[in-house]
């Protein structure tokens, strides 16, 4: 078993967690971070190992290692924020999948983007702004069709996890 240790630096990253023994991949916490911030376009493992000349093996390894959940995106995007009096907002995106056969979470859902009907992940993910103007995604879901759920539901879902996570928006109702 993994011993986890949070809030750590490691390689000039705070992360949210560290991996007691030493990793034998050759993609690294600082190698993906950089990637992500510099790759905006076409963010997918392939092109990692591509443009890192590093097998996609060694990326996905890196990538299945952790388990990370809203909680630690939570932990991780709060330290720069003010969570008190701030604005929640909530927002879908659909991460295309048009040739995808069994994948999980793949279904048909609305794309403001295709202005139409795609294929793909529907991600959804609440945002909050603080005060200062200062905003970090604090939560998100992957809509599952199988739950049952609408995207209201995951949204009500995700409110009261980051308001009992601390978070104090300016207002909230609640039934």
């Amino acid at each position: 078993m993994w011993s986890v240790k949070t809030n750590s630096v490691h390689e000039g990253f705070r992360l949210m967690r560290v991996i007691s023994r030493p990793s034998t991949a050759r993609c690294t916490l600082a190698m993906y971070v950089s990637f992500l911030l510099g790759e905006p376009h076409s963010p997918t493992g392939n092109r990692l190992a591509e443009i890192m000349e590093i097998s996609h093996d060694s990326v996905n390894r890196f990538l299945l290692r952790e388990d990370y959940t809203p909680r630690d995106l939570f932990e991780e995007a709060c330290s720069g924020l003010n969570l008190k009096g701030g604005t929640i907002s909530v927002d879908d995106s659909v991460l295309d999948k048009p040739y995808s056969q069994l994948m999980a979470f793949v279904g048909h859902f609305w794309s403001g983007k295709h202005h139409g009907v795609v294929k793909g992940i529907n991600l959804i993910t609440l945002y909050y702004t603080d005060p200062h103007g200062h905003h970090q995604p604090l939560d998100y879901r992957i809509y599952d069709k199988a739950a049952n759920k609408t995207k209201n539901d995951y949204f009500q879902e995700m409110l009261a996890e980051v308001l009992a996570w601390g978070l104090q928006p300016a207002f909230c109702h609640r039934r």
